[in-house]
Parts: C-alpha cells; structure tokens; sequence
C-alpha cells in the first residue's frame, strides 16, 4: 500500500525562527507524522533572520529558476533545502532578494509590519503550489500553519483546481491568534488575483467593512480546521460557528500530535468513501 503524502506548509518553524506556537507544531509534527508511516514534504520561507551557513542550507538547481509574478513584476523564486536536525527529514525554503533578505521576519525593528508582507504571502503561496508541481509529487493532505499561508487553500479550490496533483488533496488550515498586525493595502484584491483570477474569487478574504480578513477566506476555502492556539482572537471564534466542516478543537502539548495524526485519518477515511 502507498504511503499517504502530507504538505505542510508553514510560516515559521523550529529550529529556523524564533519560538513560536506555529514554529513549535510545525517542528514536531511532520516528525511524528513521518515516524507514523507517512511520506511528508515541508515548505516555509527563507527568511533573512536564518544562518544559511549554520542550518547547511543549499540551492536546488533543478527546482529553482521559475519566475512568480506579483502585481504585474516578475520575482525570481529560488529552492534551497535542509536536513532537518535530529530527523531524517527534509525542509524546502522559498526565497527571493527582494522579499526574504531583510533581517527580520515581519515587522521593522520599531515593530512596525513591512507594507510588502502582502506581496511577500502572495508570493509564497503561489511559489509553494508552483513547487509541489516541480516535484511532482501529489499530496492527500496539505495543511497550511500561519495566516502567510492563508491563500493556499483558495488557490488549490480557484486557480489550480485543475491540477492533477492536488485533484484529491484534503486541504487544513489550522488557525493561530496573529501576533502580526496586518493591514493590507486596497490593492491587495487585486495583487492575489492570480492566473485569470478576478478579484471577486476573492471576496470570502473581506469582512463586513470590507477590509482583509485572512483567517475568513482561509476558513471558507478549507476542507478542514484545527485550532492551533487554545483562545483564537478577532472574529475567528464566530468564524467557526456553524461551519458545516470538520473541526478539531485545541489540544494541549502532550495531546496534539495523536490528535492530530487520528485528524488527518479520519479525512483520508472520508476521501475513501467519497472516492
């Protein structure tokens, strides 16, 4: 029987940024999920904040060399790979000068959000779809960590929902109360209309005033949902009422991983039966 594939696409992980609730899940769960028998592959971005030289970081030529267009302008997306410590696992980095070079994840040093962040997850999100393809590899469950994550899922529904390799993948979002404020520009509707998108795919992304709600689109497009931190913030708790998708509540350290290994086998069950 083949093993069943999981994407985990993430925005933080240890030990290659700081401390984190997502960085903690992110580290110990493709692990525990690997060492259960699964074949796992790990996207995150390459932030100026990680030591290539100290994490052994390295280009994958055969992967890199693809252009991704944001708002008109082409970006170079680069590959780069690590083994991750104390795990026979791999993790694959998506850089780019002009997004991920600069010293510091997501704010300046005065705390104050970059006015890119927006390009920045545009960027990643199509990047990280664009390199599954490269790879080749079709995953049964991709699980997104992290609001720049956030458009993975209406990608995957929208403009790649004719894509062989993602035609059976149960897509999860698993929600984190943000510490990043996030204000996005006007034009973020605009920027995320990728691949002959228009900006009204993107409406589930707006709240009721009409300003950019990652966690809402991200909820509506997913198969799935996780609470990841155990009080959820904003308008995220009346988000989840009255979904009609499953949910798995919060689970303390020492349950999460079991928890969410028993998750993602009940939505491989339903995909079998669907199937």
């Amino acid at each position: 029987m083949d093993k069943k594939k999981v994407l985990i696409v993430t925005q933080e992980m240890q030990p290659y940024t700081a401390l984190s609730e997502i960085s903690e899940i992110a580290r110990k769960l493709p692990q525990y999920i690997q060492e259960k028998g699964f074949e796992i592959r790990v996207l995150m971005p390459r932030y100026g904040t990680i030591n290539e030289r100290r994490h052994r970081l390295h280009e994958v030529v055969r992967l890199s060399g693809m252009n991704i267009i944001v708002d008109d302008d082409d970006f170079p997306l680069i590959i780069k790979v690590a083994s991750l410590p104390g795990a026979r696992m791999q993790v694959y980095f998506l850089d780019n000068e002009d997004f991920f070079k600069r010293k510091s994840v997501f704010t300046d040093d005065e705390g104050k959000s970059f006015e890119d962040n927006e390009d920045r997850m545009i960027f990643f999100c199509k990047g990280v779809i664009e390199t599954v393809k490269k790879f080749g590899w079709a995953p049964d469950i991709v699980h997104c960590h992290g609001w720049m994550t956030s458009l993975v899922p209406m990608y995957l529904k929208t403009a790649y929902r004719k894509e062989p390799l993602f035609q059976n993948a149960k897509l999860v979002y698993s929600l984190y109360n943000s510490e990043t404020n996030l204000s996005f520009s006007d034009a973020f509707m605009n920027k995320a209309s990728i691949n002959n998108l228009e900006p009204e795919d993107l409406v589930a992304y707006l709240d009721g005033n009409q300003a950019v709600d990652l966690h809402k689109g991200a909820t509506t497009f997913a198969d799935a949902l996780i609470k990841g931190s155990e009080n959820l913030n904003g308008s995220v708790p009346q988000l989840l009422e009255g979904l009609k998708k499953p949910i798995l509540d919060f689970k303390s350290e020492d349950q999460y991983l079991a928890a969410y290994l028993e998750f993602y086998q009940t939505l491989l069950e339903q995909e079998e039966v669907s199937g």
